[in-house]
């Protein structure tokens, strides 16, 4: 019995190598677990959900088998695909989570976010944010023809990249007084996120009592994914070509077990 957690795939038409390891990741690990979370960034971009792109399509149709074998699939918005909706979910399968949740899984209260929202010394993206995510301003631009949107948007990515390079590392990473925060206001000892794309589980000291973060991965050359059970939390990246855990001699796995932090190869 485990819960799933994906986050960062990007999925777009020019990387197939990702949409075939998340293909086989859904019929080898996803279709096995008790629920998958996505924890947002599924898509490269998204428009709106008017765009039928055939990458789209297939992915709905995915999802929504994956919810007929019995497997619930949540989503959490990421800063690529914040914009994706009611229409899409409905098409998937997918239910929609608020931002920020406390989910209650076996013997573990996590908290489960995209995680942009920890990167506070990021001011510029997260003026950005704050402008992207206005309702007002999402209703003007989906109300926009759909190629004029693709126009924007390719240039607002353009120039996204453009910044990030002139940023540092620390910049763009989350900050720990935000992750220290966030944990005590929502009173957990464990978070899960993902938009960094630093796969790791860090251990942290949260009012005297030892907290853990951990970080999914992004899919790029290897799929990345968070297993929870009751007895242990674990980080898993292994190659696209195939996603299936009990399948590896060689992979990595960051593991919470018993409340102590473990680091060890399978």
């Amino acid at each position: 019995m485990s819960t799933l957690f994906i986050a960062d795939l990007h999925l777009c038409p020019k990387k197939p190598e990702v949409t075939s390891g998340f293909l086989r990741f859904l019929q080898s690990d996803a279709v096995h677990a008790d629920a998958l979370y996505i924890l947002g960034d599924l898509f490269e971009s998204w428009i709106g959900d008017d765009e039928t792109h055939p990458l789209q399509r297939l992915i709905a149709v995915v999802l929504r088998q994956l919810k007929y074998s019995g497997v619930p699939c949540y989503f959490i918005h990421g800063n690529r695909d914040f914009l994706l909706s009611k229409k899409f979910a409905r098409a998937s399968g997918m239910q929609l989570l608020p931002d920020e949740i406390v989910l209650e899984l076996y013997t573990h209260h996590i908290l489960i976010l995209h995680g942009d929202t920890l990167c506070t010394a990021d001011k510029t993206y997260q003026y950005f944010r704050r402008i992207v995510r206005n309702p007002l301003i999402q209703k003007l631009f989906l109300d926009l023809p759909l190629r004029l949107r693709l126009c924007i948007a390719a240039k607002i990515r353009t120039r996204s990249q453009q910044s990030n390079q002139c940023k540092t590392e620390s910049i763009m990473d989350v900050s720990q007084q935000a992750v220290k925060q966030i944990m005590l206001e929502y009173e957990v000892r464990c978070m899960i996120h993902g938009h960094t794309h630093r796969p790791a589980v860090h251990q942290l000291n949260l009012n005297n009592t030892t907290a853990y973060r951990a970080v999914l991965g992004a899919w790029h050359i290897e799929g990345s994914m968070i297993k929870v059970s009751a007895d242990a939390i674990e980080l898993i990246l292994s190659p696209f070509r195939t996603f299936h855990a009990a399948n590896f001699a060689h992979l990595k796995v960051k593991q919470i077990v018993n409340n102590r932090f473990v680091k060890q190869f399978l």
